[in-house]
């Protein structure tokens, strides 16, 4: 589940929310370039960024994991290389996007502010 990946994948065009498993899976297979595994992650956007699903695998089967913030949108990585269907992220980036903190303004902040980062 969540905490046995060691890979975290976001696709990098949303997609429609309301499928599900099969669909997903497939997603990842045709249009992500892998396989549903247990040491990854994918997660996937609606277009507004409001909502969230990861797809995850364990030794039983697939699990969905879907989540909506309660104001405000999710701060997807934003810089995709051209041409890449998908966009590797650490597992710390994970949590701030599920958190849905806004890392750079957060950085502008910081940096406004004379912290260290």
């Amino acid at each position: 589940m969540i905490g046995a990946a060691r890979e975290v994948y976001v696709a990098s065009v949303p997609i429609d929310l309301r499928l599900s498993f099969d669909r997903l899976a497939a997603i990842v297979r045709e249009q992500l370039g892998d396989e549903p595994r247990g040491d990854a992650l994918f997660i996937f956007h609606n277009r507004q960024r409001t909502h969230v699903k990861i797809l995850a695998r364990d030794a039983s089967g697939l699990w969905i994991h879907y989540k909506r913030l309660s104001r405000g949108t999710f701060r997807v990585p934003l810089a995709v290389p051209p041409g890449a269907a998908r966009v590797r992220i650490e597992r710390r980036e994970l949590d701030v996007l599920l958190d849905g903190i806004d890392t750079a303004a957060l950085r502008d902040a910081r940096r406004a502010l004379g912290l260290p980062r």
